[in-house]
């Protein structure tokens, strides 16, 4: 049993050194991809096989079936999604002789609504840095362009000081795929930039940077920084648990079509590759509604 688990064992490591060097994986991935890994070794074992080579789909199948209802849907994706990447290495490097690898169709993550924040529980989240300090009032800018322009967190951090224009209101952001789009401020927004820009970034700034946003330290703002604190603030203003910075674009998205605001513009904005994307808020609106009439017309 010994010689069998290393014999399985020593293409996992081969597979994860792969991912560390030649695919430059982060560390938190490839502790993802072993601890899936290890626990597909185990059952394997259990069913018999010694070897990837004698790897057959009847195996396959004991595997998928062994991630039955009482496993969350997302963890039995994810280790499909794995042992599938894993297995797709052993057959182009001709260790496996399958000629259909495990499919995830079966545990496809369900499509879940955004969660957007109400307007008076926007304002909670926006009250909340402290504006007597150069710290409070880039996080209070931050939280405000992050909803004002519907970023995506990375984007705003990454933000240059030329891609604002306070003057005709609009940022430059540079999207997925290097992809750039143009979206209009609102007023508040750019008050709140503009005061950031002019109060607290030359207090905080301690070498020559382009970036809007700064750290503490005086560097650029890190996205993993940012994430953190819209997450702090989210929390001491008692919003849901999984608010994020991701919450307020999905926010910024719904409050535009609540607004009447069309699909496409929307798609446009949010830097969409496909409307399909966008469709997902005119969804969330329909449901908002239906809550709405069952609340009004309670059913027995």
């Amino acid at each position: 049993m010994e010689a069998s688990r290393n014999t399985l064992n020593e293409s996992v490591e081969w597979f994860l050194d792969h991912l560390k060097v030649e695919r430059g994986a982060s560390v938190h991935t490839v502790l993802a991809y072993q601890n899936d890994l290890v626990k597909a070794v185990e059952f394997f074992l259990s069913q018999g096989l010694t070897d990837w080579k004698d790897l057959t789909p009847p195996y396959i199948f004991a595997f998928e079936t062994s991630l039955g209802p009482e496993m969350k849907r997302t963890t039995a994706l994810r280790r499909v999604s794995s042992l599938r990447s894993f297995l797709k290495f052993l057959k182009r490097n001709g260790q496996v002789p399958l000629a259909d690898l495990p499919s995830t169709g079966g545990f496809k993550k369900p499509k879940t609504l955004p969660k957007a924040l109400t307007p008076n529980r926007l304002l909670e989240l926006v009250s909340q840095p402290d504006l007597t300090t150069p710290s409070g009032l880039r996080d209070r800018a931050l939280i405000e362009l992050v909803y004002g322009a519907g970023l995506r967190i990375s984007e705003c951090v990454d933000l240059e000081r030329d891609a604002l224009d306070l003057d005709e209101g609009s940022v430059r952001v540079l999207g997925k795929r290097e992809k750039t789009r143009l979206v209009p401020l609102p007023t508040e927004t750019m008050a709140w930039v503009k005061r950031y820009l002019e109060e607290a970034r030359p207090r905080l700034v301690k070498r020559a940077s382009g970036r809007v946003f700064i750290s503490d330290t005086g560097r650029n703002l890190r996205r993993e920084t940012a994430y953190a604190l819209i997450r702090k603030y989210a929390t001491s203003a008692g919003l849901p648990l999984g608010t994020s910075p991701h919450t307020l674009r999905h926010t910024y998205a719904v409050h535009l079509i609540q607004g009447g605001a069309d699909l496409r513009a929307v798609q446009e904005l949010l830097g969409h590759e496909s409307v399909a994307t966008t469709q997902i808020y005119t969804q969330l609106d329909i449901e908002e509604v239906r809550r709405k009439y069952e609340q009004a017309h309670p059913r027995d």
